[in-house]
């Protein structure tokens, strides 16, 4: 057992690195030795989902601790590289520090930048010259593919209307989307399993190009309306409850009548 850590009122990142070397070393935690990155890659996304639950419910100490534990699968990332000699967290801290003075030369060098806008571009610019990006398409083809679908679909939208691929408003983006369900609709019944998610993904696609042009984000847009679908069914539930009606028995017309007066009581 490893019972010389300090106790502190206080601790800081050095401490931290600290508990990670201890947890991964011969007299640390059994379940910590037996992580590599792989094993844990989920958990860093499930940290990140938790920290953008508790800045979309504005809840200050909520924040503070899911940012710890952002954290914390950083120091255990950085702490098993360290171990097999490839980086460590300084190394990590290192890199970002050198791509935020190289990318923001308007405030470390004499470039001028005056609007959020043109320090995008900038960005934009010196990133493809980081990356030896040759051409639109290398930039498409560099959105993550472990990207949520409709994050990547965003993504890849965004980058392809700089390069001018778009319509002038969102117009041509909403018709697109009435074009596409038509397609969807004519192989519904005919069309092959291959087909029928072709023609799907073609309508999802048109709908975040929509959201691109009404500046929202069509995954905080889903969960938005997952969560009003949740609090609409429960009222339904309850109603169906009330009157006795066991809803996997009711008739589809009842319990549109029962949507609608959910839809009222929201």
């Amino acid at each position: 057992m490893y019972k010389n850590f300090p106790i502190k009122s206080k601790y800081d990142l050095n401490d931290l690195l600290k508990i990670m070397e201890i947890l991964r070393g011969p007299e640390g935690c059994p379940w910590d030795r037996e992580q590599n990155h792989k094993t844990i890659k989920a958990n860093f996304l499930e940290e990140v989902y938790e920290t953008m639950e508790a800045i979309e419910n504005d809840d200050t100490e909520g924040l503070k601790e899911e940012l710890g534990d952002v954290l914390l699968q950083i120091v255990f990332h950085s702490q098993m590289s360290d171990e097999a000699g490839e980086f460590d967290f300084y190394d990590v801290a290192d890199g970002i520090c050198k791509k935020l003075i190289l990318r923001h030369p308007h405030v470390f060098g004499n470039t001028i930048a005056e609007t959020a806008d043109v320090v995008l571009n900038n960005w934009d610019s010196i990133k493809k010259e980081e990356k030896g990006y040759q051409s639109i398409t290398d930039t498409l083809k560099s959105v993550p593919t472990t990207f949520p679908g409709l994050m990547k679909a965003a993504k890849v939208g965004k980058r392809a209307a700089k390069a001018g691929f778009d319509w002038p408003d969102v117009t041509g983006a909403v018709d697109k989307i009435y074009e596409e369900t038509k397609e969807l609709e004519q192989i519904i019944g005919s069309g092959t399993k291959e087909e029928l998610t072709d023609e799907l993904g073609d309508i999802l696609f048109s709908v975040v190009n929509v959201s691109r042009y009404l500046d929202i984000d069509p995954e905080e847009a889903i969960l938005l309306s997952t969560g009003k679908f949740i609090k609409r069914f429960e009222i339904v539930e309850k109603l169906a409850s009330k009157k006795k009606l066991e809803m996997k028995q009711a008739s589809i017309e009842e319990l549109t009548v029962l949507w609608e007066e959910a839809k009222k009581r929201l």
